[in-house]
């Protein structure tokens, strides 16, 4: 949902050309697959429709991207643990959201779609403050 998001905003403010941006996971669970049902749902409901498949971390993402961002704290660990970490690169998303008031971006998997509406929320306020950040660096 995040990588949408974020797309989606950098679309919008014309910077495409600056950004490469991707989405992946520690695990390798849903590699090749499409978000949630649900996910997709609450995106296009708020205007966000290009998706792309699930993918898992490879250790050349710590060196082809600039910054890679974790959802939680679990992942966070995960990533500075990774084979060829970089962990100054690492971020937790919520840190960009000035207004968070949790440390982490919870799954909604297991929830119902009001979770994964809440979820789009805190990812939409995260994701202004993540492009915020770029544009002022």
């Amino acid at each position: 949902m995040a990588e949408a998001i974020f797309r989606h905003k950098v679309e919008a403010a014309g910077l495409s050309d600056s950004f490469v941006i991707e989405s992946a996971g520690t695990g390798d669970w849903h590699v090749g697959q499409l978000p949630d049902p649900r996910t997709i749902k609450v995106l296009a409901a708020n205007g966000v429709t290009k998706l792309t498949r699930a993918r898992q971390v490879k250790s050349t993402d710590f060196f082809e991207f600039d910054h890679i961002i974790a959802m939680d704290i679990a992942n966070e660990r995960d990533l500075h643990d990774w084979k060829q970490s970089v962990p100054s690169k690492v971020r937790l998303m919520s840190s960009f959201n000035p207004f968070a008031t949790l440390i982490e971006v919870p799954d909604p998997y297991y929830g119902s779609e009001e979770d994964f509406k809440l979820v789009f929320h805190m990812l939409d306020e995260s994701c202004d403050g993540l492009l915020a950040n770029f544009k002022n660096s």
